[in-house]
């Protein structure tokens, strides 16, 4: 039996081929849970649901209603919700200076409004559910304890939805209502493909690892399922499955210019 097992579970941004989302849902299913997938896709969405005999729904976090109409639909479509784990996010590259207004708006609508969205759509949901009670996970960032150069916007919009994750397990802990954050740090994944094709990057990062590699969709996804199961009994904690790299800091810009520098030399040199 799965560690998931009879528990429902509400997965947004599941909407891009084998990104994080896609692998949670996966392994959700995997261990039992009915799972709906949710985000902007609808093909893509559907041929999850399809894959893991499973649910989904059209959503777009920024959007108040449509994310409140998620957490209604997941409720009536699946008789309650036990989990709701929300994966989306914007890899902003930009300098402090050099982000635009535009940028700014995107980025808040999208990494704090819209968190506050979910939140507030999945609280009230799992609190007027019977017996209430559930676990809610926004995936964070490494780099909210490990900073990296010219992602302020992104660490900070991050960084926030961390305090609303302590402020929601600290208001409805007493309805069962456990609030966690998961932070990967440099994932191989859609959004990440283009920066693993740059010579040299991935060794720039490797000796920040203790454990020597960087992390997996699969390391994410198995954080979050046991947060999600009945071993886990924690709340308001920001859950670090990236091998260790707050522990030496993520590397510079100088670093990383250092060893892409290197690689492309000896490619040349070949």
């Amino acid at each position: 039996m799965g560690q998931l097992q009879g528990k429902t579970a509400v997965v947004l941004g599941a909407a891009s081929k084998d990104n994080i989302g896609q692998t949670i849902a996966r392994l959700f299913a995997k261990e039992g849970a009915a799972v709906m997938v949710s985000g902007r896709h609808e093909s893509v969405l559907s041929d999850l649901a399809k894959e893991i005999g499973g649910h989904y729904a059209l959503c777009d976090i920024t959007s108040h209603a449509q994310v409140h109409a998620l957490a209604d639909k997941a409720a009536a479509d699946m008789g309650r919700v036990d989990a709701a784990i929300n994966c989306t996010g914007w890899g902003l590259l930009s300098n402090l200076l050099e982000t635009t207004e535009e940028q700014l708006d995107q980025i808040t609508d999208l990494q704090f409004k819209g968190v506050h969205h979910f939140l507030q759509a999945f609280v009230k949901v799992m609190g007027d559910q019977d017996p209430s009670g559930g676990s809610l996970i926004t995936l964070s960032s490494a780099t909210t304890r490990a900073l990296i150069n010219n992602h302020a916007a992104y660490i900070g919009t991050k960084r926030a939805t961390e305090a609303l994750i302590e402020c929601v397990a600290n208001d409805f802990g007493h309805l069962g209502i456990k609030a966690n954050t998961v932070s990967p740090a440099f994932t191989e994944s859609p959004m990440t493909a283009d920066s693993f094709q740059v010579p040299g990057l991935v060794d720039a990062f490797l000796p920040k690892y203790p454990l020597g590699r960087l992390n997996t969709s699969d390391d994410v996804a198995e954080a979050c399922a046991w947060l999600c199961s009945d071993a886990a009994f924690l709340t308001g904690q920001h859950i670090q499955p990236n091998g260790g790299v707050t522990l030496r800091g993520n590397p510079q810009a100088k670093d990383i210019e250092a060893a892409v520098g290197a690689a492309m030399a000896a490619q040349a040199e070949n």
